[in-house]
């Protein structure tokens, strides 16, 4: 101390640090207000900068007070340089974590916005989040005097050692972003694989692929074994896709009959059905002379691939009911079956069974 410490040294050490909690205060019921009006709008970067800022105000106005305070005592040169050394990490560590929390959130926004809303891809807000906060730590290193040069030396040559440990890790790693980057598969896609999984791609980390299948059960799958199988995506070029029903009717139908009469339930279904597609124009073709029917497909239009299974319950039963009411008869299998005793047939009985002598 340069001098002894008086009651106007401590009163005005108080009025600063009051001031800057009530500072503090202040800007919290500012950034409230702010973050209301910024879910008014369709941008979802306000809504991330303001929630950032939330972590960085408080500390920057506390620090602020703090510094005041310590600047209107009578401190050494040695402990007035500590002060603001402890306070300069403090603010410069708040203003890490809020750079890394604007930038992953504007990462997770563009992801999500290019993906659809069903999922998110967090091995890129895993890897901004991760950078932005190492780059920062080494700045405060510096700032504290440590020098960092000799860490991003061993930090290189201990690289190699850590990337034959981590070999697998690695490899999901990079799979992951090759995935991510190619745009063969995206959260939200509906993908089935050749070893049968299948299901709504929910998240792609940086080790493993999470899948959700149609009971609601999560599949988790490396990213290393996703990129180098075989798959079908049904999301992809678009998400529409054509759901394809097989009918058959007897042969005394009247065919132009029963073309219409299915022809108008498609109709009733596309525009009842929700997940139809009525502007798909549907398609019914004739295709084969079976033992017992003559069979057709009926092509109709879907939104998605999970709404397939509710459009053909639905389609199937109306058109059950339909062809009962019009008299369309849907055969069973059947087997005609000619028995000879001695070369000589032996004809069957009025009520088709057969009397053997």
């Amino acid at each position: 101390m340069n001098r002894y410490l008086t009651a106007h040294d401590w009163i005005l050490a108080g009025v600063w640090l009051i001031a800057g909690l009530v500072a503090t205060v202040l800007l919290r019921f500012l950034l409230r207000w702010l973050g209301k009006h910024a879910t008014r709008t369709r941008w979802s970067g306000d809504d991330v900068l303001v929630d950032a800022l939330r972590a960085l105000v408080p500390v920057a106005a506390i620090t602020g007070g703090v510094a005041a305070a310590a600047a209107t005592l009578p401190l050494t040169g040695k402990v007035n340089h500590t002060v603001n050394q402890i306070l300069t990490v403090l603010v410069m560590l708040a203003a890490t974590i809020t750079v890394a929390r604007v930038l992953a959130g504007l990462v997770r926004a563009v992801t999500q916005s290019r993906s659809g809303v069903a999922g998110s891809a967090s091995i890129f807000v895993n890897i901004t989040r991760v950078v932005v906060l190492a780059i920062g730590c080494l700045v405060v290193l510096q700032t504290l005097g440590i020098s960092i040069a000799p860490l991003l030396t061993a930090l290189g040559v201990g690289g190699l050692a850590v990337a034959l440990a981590l070999q697998d890790t690695l490899a999901n790693l990079f799979a992951g972003i090759h995935i991510l980057a190619s745009k063969t598969i995206q959260p939200g896609d509906y993908i089935r694989l050749t070893s049968g999984e299948e299901g709504y791609v929910v998240d792609i980390n940086w080790r493993n692929t999470v899948v959700r299948n149609l009971s609601n059960n999560l599949v988790i799958i490396p990213n290393a074994q996703l990129s180098s199988t075989n798959m079908t995506n049904y999301s992809r070029p678009e998400q529409e896709m054509t759901l394809m029903v097989q009918v058959g009717v007897g042969y005394d139908s009247d065919l132009e009959h029963v073309e219409r009469v299915t022809s108008e339930v498609v109709t009733e279904v596309m525009t009842e059905i929700e997940g139809a597609m009525p502007e798909h124009e549907p398609a019914i073709r004739f295709h084969t002379f079976g033992d017992s029917r003559i069979s057709f497909t009926v092509i109709l239009g879907v939104g998605e691939f999970s709404d397939q299974y509710r459009i053909k319950h639905e389609f199937i039963k109306r058109l059950h009911k339909r062809y009962r009411l019009e008299g369309i008869r849907i055969p069973s299998p059947a087997r005609t079956v000619a028995l000879q005793q001695n070369g000589v047939a032996i004809p069957p009985q009025r009520d088709g069974s057969l009397s053997l002598p």
